[in-house]
């Protein structure tokens, strides 16, 4: 079992993985105490080897591995790549392309919503792994033989899953249907989390403009707070903080003392001036200028049980052509197109929309409908004019 140590080692294998059409790839890392991931381990193989690369070893430069990450006559193959690439972005200031994603290739063929790694290797390969080391200190040396063998097993069966994935998408004249899915992968985008946008990936608590003003200022400082610190967000201050403070918007340190949210002393920390003068950010704002608080949208009458019956029509296109519903829409989606006949939402457009947008605005429009088959079966039939 290799594990490269060093860089010329590491250098001469990636020479020789470049010479190959594709590579499968994975990385073992710990992100519990720090904002950005410490990458632990790198997994690599191609069709004649497959090693391990120790990043936390003395003097190993990864350089040739980010060579061949950016290497577009190679096509890289991750399973669920997202914090892989992540990782990659933030050592490597790039992001591997072209990109083959086996989980999203998986829903394409018909394996389910997000399968894990795991049952895929049982599925194609009728391989059962061993999933013991899974939740193992990748940061302790040396590794285990057990960790290693678990940790290049992660690309070794990725191997024959890619072959067949591809085989699959290629008979069925796939392969196109994960362009848009890979191109937001490969966007620098999907990883970046800018300060000011940092309320979004809250949930939405806020009832009035000011108490939204409070929350955007707060998930901005948190937010460059822990980047600054490579802290968790939550070892700054926790969601439920935010939204309590959000609420009873304080005017100094010691009101943060009587918060529930907030641990014992905190009003005497060194978070705690910062946190009011966020709050006096928001408050500060005109209140013409103060953000809109999102409100849903009022449903057009009926359109509930339009989307009762896009469900079932979802349903039943994914079961005839073997595709996961997740990677077509979701309930949102679902929702807009009831409302809206040109609704902005993947469904209605390219593959999507043939598969399943066109069915659905027929539906609508009572050019098509549900009825039992012999079999007791649900189907579509078409209904005349």
């Amino acid at each position: 079992m290799t594990t490269l140590t060093d860089t010329k080692a590491l250098a001469e294998m990636c020479a020789r993985l470049a010479t190959h059409p594709y590579v499968t790839v994975d990385t073992e890392f710990l992100r519990e105490s720090t904002y950005w991931p410490i990458l632990c381990l790198i997994q690599v193989a191609s069709e004649d080897e497959a090693a391990l690369i120790d990043p936390l070893a003395e003097g190993l430069d990864l350089a040739p591995f980010f060579k061949l990450m950016a290497d577009r006559n190679v096509v890289k193959v991750f399973h669920s790549a997202r914090q892989d690439l992540e990782i990659i972005l933030k050592l490597g200031d790039l992001i591997p392309a072209p990109l083959f994603d086996t989980q999203i290739a998986a829903m394409v063929c018909g394996y389910g919503d997000s399968i894990s790694y795991d049952h895929l290797v049982l599925k194609i390969c009728d391989v059962q792994i061993d999933k013991s080391s899974r939740f193992t200190d990748w940061s302790h040396r040396p590794l285990s033989e057990k960790q290693q063998a678990y940790a290049l097993a992660d690309v070794t069966h990725l191997r024959d899953i890619y072959k067949s994935l591809k085989d699959s998408l290629e008979q069925q004249k796939r392969s196109g249907w994960l362009d848009e899915e890979m191109a937001i992968l490969e966007s620098r985008g999907t990883y970046i989390v800018e300060p000011e946008d940092a309320w979004k990936r809250l949930k939405m608590r806020a009832r009035k403009p000011i108490e939204l003003a409070v929350t955007q200022e707060l998930a901005a400082w948190r937010e460059a707070e822990a980047k600054t610190r490579n802290q968790p967000r939550g070892r700054i201050i926790k969601d439920d903080a935010i939204y309590e403070l959000a609420s009873q918007q304080p005017e100094n340190t010691q009101a943060l003392g009587r918060m529930r949210a907030l641990p014992r002393g905190f009003d005497r920390s060194k978070f705690a001036d910062a946190v009011i003068a966020a709050v006096k950010r928001a408050k500060s704002i005109p209140k013409d200028q103060l953000p809109v608080v999102p409100r849903p949208a009022r449903r057009p009458q009926g359109s509930s049980a339009v989307v009762e019956l896009l469900k079932v029509l979802l349903k039943l296109v994914c079961e005839e052509h073997g595709v996961a519903s997740k990677i077509i829409a979701n309930m949102d989606d679902l929702e807009k197109i009831a409302d809206s006949d040109t609704a902005n939402v993947a469904a209605l457009s390219g593959w999507r929309r043939e598969l399943f947008g066109e069915p659905a605005l027929q539906v609508k429009a009572g050019k098509l409908g549900f009825a039992l088959s012999k079999r007791k079966k649900v189907v579509l039939v078409p209904i005349g004019e």
